[in-house]
């Protein structure tokens, strides 16, 4: 087994050199797991903050040939469960297909002082058919 821990030049870059963004697990016959570090982004409210997260976990995805369709599991921490509605809202425009696994929980606070959310992914990548 092979694993690549990565921070592609293409997407926005870790918060500090502590943590990569990417760990890429190579599966035997081909195809990969994509895991995902959480991710936060900026912004005045919980709608955008979840936008820029998912559009963050695109071009991370992107980056090892994968897409928001590959997304197997995601992880998804609130500041505030009552604003479930409202990043539910953003998820269904971003999330389209068949909904991956998932986990949602209230957290006291992030990382980050002013982060409302953050979001950690696993996706799989598919190999030579």
């Amino acid at each position: 087994m092979r694993i690549t821990l990565d921070n592609p030049a293409s997407a926005p870059q870790p918060a500090n050199a502590y943590y990569s963004q990417v760990a890429r697990v190579e599966l035997p016959g081909g195809g990969a797991l994509l895991y995902l570090s959480g991710q936060v982004a900026e912004g005045a409210d919980l709608a955008t903050q979840s936008r820029g997260v998912f559009e963050t976990i695109d071009a991370l995805l992107k980056a090892h040939g994968a897409t928001l369709a590959d997304i197997i599991n995601i992880r998804t921490y609130l500041t505030d469960i009552d604003q479930l509605d409202e990043y539910g809202a953003v998820r269904r425009k971003f999330l389209t297909g068949t909904a991956p696994t998932s986990m949602t929980f209230e957290a006291a606070r992030l990382f980050k002082p002013d982060a409302l959310i953050e979001i950690e992914v696993v996706a799989a990548v598919t190999g030579p058919e």
